[in-house]
């Protein structure tokens, strides 16, 4: 294995499964790939005014945000003695996924599972699924703690 793709969204449900891409990555020699997908959110001019300023400025923070926790974790990544790159992307998480392990070439995608079931898991639907439903290579899925 030579390219291990871990998206992540930064929450504690992505701990443990980032534990298990580093693992792996470690004991194979492979590149890991953190990924990390901005949602963009679009205002509803009905209920809501956002000036083009004032969402540039949202938009801005936010990837600020995001670069600084991918600049984190690939620090941690380096300490453990791994190789590693980041990626972050803008649009629908699933898709932005799956296009980021075809660019990449990745052999395995490592993903935590926020475990939500019944009706959440309905409403909510799951990033999870969607990824595991359309990427060309293995996707292994670690449920969040």
């Amino acid at each position: 294995m030579r390219r291990i793709l871990h998206p992540t969204d930064f929450s504690t449900a992505s701990r443990p499964a980032l534990a298990r891409a580093l693992a792996m990555a470690r004991r194979d020699g492979a590149t890991l790939i953190l990924v990390n997908v901005m949602d963009v959110v679009v205002p509803i001019a009905e209920y809501h005014y956002v000036s083009p300023a004032t969402y540039d400025q949202m938009l801005h923070a936010a990837e600020t945000y995001a670069k600084s926790r991918l600049a984190a974790l690939a620090a941690r990544a380096r300490k453990a003695g791994v190789r590693v790159q980041t990626m972050l992307c803008e649009g629908a998480a699933a898709e932005q996924i799956v296009k980021a392990a075809r660019s990449t070439r990745a052999d395995l995608i490592v993903m935590g599972t926020h475990g939500r079931t019944g009706l959440a898991k309905v409403v909510l639907g799951s990033v999870a699924g969607r990824v595991i439903a359309t990427a060309r290579c293995p996707v292994m899925t670690v449920r969040g703690r």
